[in-house]
């Protein structure tokens, strides 16, 4: 199957989002990290770390869609990654000063979090009206296999890069990936339609809720919401479980911390560069269904780690068959999310899920850090690995429909 040309802005946008991805990559975990290797936090910082600051983001983004949704979004897109820009490279200054303290690394991962969903709100209604209708699933397919790539290649280097030159050279190397991530956006040449004046409302509760009316009001929007939201919380709770069982409890050095992440994620590349041929075979509710079900059944082997290279190969496979199916699920609903939105709704149903998704992380990090802290982080990650297997039972039946995108229809004011 030949590649398909989507375009030189396309091609900025893509560059701006890979060089972001890999720096990202290089600083896979690097807050956590931080708390752990410097500050010697335990499970219930680290645990709290991954849920307060995503937690507090996700509150300042609330106001932050209507603002997204009637603005060009090429400038929000560059104006937030200035902004986490500066947040991040607070950080090395702080630690060069020996001032970096646990609250500053609360709130750079508050502000990172909102930046972050402004940012993806601003891209993926960018996005809808970058490419043609037909080339959204080759465009979210790309986007993910960047991502998945990046985190393949970019947690080893960055472990080692650790081990060389010490433990804030990721967060720096993630600053600057912003900061060309910006620049990358801004090459992208052509004038930006701007909302209409009509779309421009005040940011009263209608414009703020707007999102999740649309979200819950569609079935099969709603159902994959429910379903996403638990399924990102309760993987992303086993993050820092797995940072304090594998460096504090196990005594795996960073680097293997890195590569347990890192080589699985090399499966993305397979499932998102399947996802066009298998919609195509298959079709879309089969790959709801059968991928959306794959997702959930691995997790509770991350139960079974042990010291030494069988613990590393165990982590290693399950998060091999996890993000097989992941990268292969993700294109699959982005695409159908921007299909079955209307225009002048997308930032802020794309806004609304990130927010719920942030915040199931956020809730669920923490209690599985409060659960760690009183049984330890094994029993959490089990209770994690058996709640998910429920999951499937949220997914939309066969008798839902998913195949007609929603036809665009005139704004809302209210």
């Amino acid at each position: 199957m030949g590649r398909r040309a989507l375009g030189r802005p396309f091609g900025w946008l893509w560059a701006a989002y890979a060089v972001s991805a890999y720096g990202s990559g290089l600083g896979f975990g690097a807050l956590p990290l931080l708390a752990v290797l410097v500050l010697h936090a335990g499970p219930a910082e680290v645990s709290a770390l991954s849920a307060v600051g995503p937690a507090v983001g996700a509150l300042i983004a609330v106001p932050l869609a209507p603002w997204v949704e009637f603005r060009r979004k090429r400038p929000v897109m560059i104006g937030t990654d200035l902004v986490r820009f500066a947040a991040m490279a607070s950080i090395p200054v702080a630690y060069a000063f020996g001032v970096l303290g646990f609250v500053q690394l609360l709130v750079v991962s508050a502000v990172i979090a909102a930046a972050k969903i402004a940012f993806g709100a601003a891209s993926g209604a960018y996005l809808k009206a970058l490419v043609r209708p037909e080339d959204l699933l080759v465009a979210n397919a790309r986007f993910e296999s960047t991502n998945w790539s990046s985190i393949a290649v970019g947690p080893p280097l960055g472990g080692a890069a650790i081990g060389l030159f010490g433990p804030v050279t990721t967060v720096v190397a993630d600053a600057l990936s912003y900061l060309l991530s910006a620049l990358g956006i801004t090459a992208i040449r052509g004038k930006e339609e701007a909302p209409r004046a009509e779309d421009r409302s005040p940011l009263r509760p209608g414009a703020l809720l707007a999102g999740w009316r649309h979200i819950l009001g569609h079935p099969v929007l709603r159902a994959l919401y429910l379903n996403q939201v638990l399924v990102a919380g309760l993987i992303m709770a086993t993050e820092p479980l797995l940072a304090v069982l594998l460096l504090r409890r196990l005594g795996f050095p960073p680097w293997q911390y890195g590569l347990a992440f890192a080589a699985p994620c090399l499966g993305g590349l397979i499932g998102s560069r399947l996802a066009r041929r298998v919609v195509a075979r298959h079709g879309r509710d089969r790959v709801f269904r059968t991928v959306g079900t794959l997702r959930a059944v691995w997790l509770i082997g991350l139960v079974l780690v042990r010291p030494g290279v069988v613990g590393l190969v165990t982590v290693m496979a399950v998060e091999l068959a996890i993000i097989v199916n992941m990268s292969l699920y993700g294109p699959v609903l982005s695409t159908y999310r921007l299909e079955h939105t209307p225009k002048h709704l997308v930032a802020r149903m794309l806004t609304a899920w990130s927010i719920g998704q942030q915040a199931s992380v956020a809730v669920l990090t923490a209690l599985a850090g409060l659960l760690a802290d009183v049984t330890g982080p094994r029993t959490a990650l089990a209770v994690a690995g058996v709640l998910i297997l429920g999951t499937p039972l949220l997914l939309p039946g066969r008798r839902s429909r998913t195949t007609e995108p929603e036809a665009e229809v005139a704004p809302s004011h209210s």
